[in-house]
């Protein structure tokens, strides 16, 4: 048994880029954004308040980004996930940092999950947009 792990983490320039792609995005559909990007722990690793972007899109892009690590998964897809079943739809929904609607995406790199990104301000359809867009630079 091994007495310790090894985690692969996403890079300070990585996370740059990442918000940087996603305010091109934002500023393409005319929405002012918060982009926030966390390590493989959830920690913050980078954060961009864009000029405009409302106040409690603070807290939720980082949820988003913490959401989508914690469980390796867009936020969008928890929706699915808990709909039919009612304890889940109607307990779960109120774990703290928890966010089931669009906008957070697990961030993977060489098949490996390092991060996650979280992307608030419009729409959740716009948001998940937003970070689609941030996601689409790294493989370009």
């Amino acid at each position: 048994m091994a007495a310790t792990i090894t985690k692969t983490s996403i890079s300070a320039e990585t996370t740059k880029r990442l918000i940087e792609a996603g305010e091109r995005a934002a500023n393409e559909i005319g929405v002012p954004m918060v982009i926030a990007v966390v390590d493989e722990s959830g920690v913050l690793k980078g954060f961009s308040r864009m000029d405009g972007a409302a106040q409690l899109s603070v807290d939720i892009a980082q949820d988003k980004a913490y959401t989508a690590i914690s469980f390796s998964m867009p936020t969008h897809a928890w929706f699915d996930f808990i709909k039919n079943d009612p304890p889940l739809l109607h307990g779960i929904v109120k774990t703290p940092r928890l966010v089931v609607f669009g906008g957070g995406y697990p961030v993977e790199i060489d098949g490996k999950i390092v991060g996650g990104i979280g992307v608030s301000g419009g729409h959740y359809s716009q948001d998940m947009k937003v970070a689609e867009a941030a996601l689409a630079a790294l493989k370009g």
